[in-house]
């Protein structure tokens, strides 16, 4: 179970969220959605312990996170495959790789990527670890309409009863995803 219970937040001078509250059970499957700028990206940082809230209470239950971020975050000195085992040692990793199209791409270094391929590298490596919640900021930025229905059905496959909490634009992304879509209010 996660919970955030009345949360603000502020980033130097300017308020993103105040008396926000969520609550999430184990298994439930959302997506964060609203403007630009409104906070979202804030709300899954809080709950992967990487801000912390200026009051009230994040509370996390599950302590193993398996995060997307808006970056790709691919060690340059590293390959493909390489990143991805820095994470997990799952037997299941060329399966992913192929299953999203980058299977021929495991023994190049990020700069040799596209940037959707990139991005599906990224996605790799968080769907190879053993994770209690699945947090994708943005996943399929990047990624063309073809690209993006094979992200979606791996997506669903490996986090199958598991708590999936994403940002997207495309609210037909989080249907497909079998999101709960949650509004986050402007202040």
């Amino acid at each position: 179970m996660i919970e955030l219970k009345n949360v603000s937040f502020s980033y130097s001078d300017r308020q993103v969220l105040k008396n926000f509250s969520l609550r999430i059970e184990k298994g439930e499957r959302i997506c964060l959605y609203g403007d630009s700028g409104i906070g979202k990206t804030t709300i899954l940082r809080l709950i992967a312990g990487l801000e912390k809230a200026e009051n009230n209470t994040v509370i996390c239950t599950d302590k193993n996170f398996s995060v997307v971020f808006q970056e790709d975050r691919l060690l340059p000195f590293k390959t493909v495959k390489e990143n991805i085992s820095l994470f997990s040692h799952n037997d299941r990793i060329d399966y992913i790789l192929n299953e999203l199209g980058i299977y021929e791409a495991r023994d190049q270094l990020p700069s040799q990527l596209s940037g959707g391929m990139a991005r599906r590298a990224s996605m790799a490596r968080a769907l190879s670890t053993n994770a209690d919640v699945y947090i994708f900021d943005e996943p399929f930025t990047g990624l063309d309409e073809d690209n993006i229905m094979q992200a979606v059905r791996l997506i669903n496959e490996i986090t199958a009863g598991k708590t999936l909490i994403t940002v997207l634009h495309e609210k037909e992304y989080a249907k497909l995803l079998n999101c709960t879509i949650v509004e986050v209010p402007k202040i």
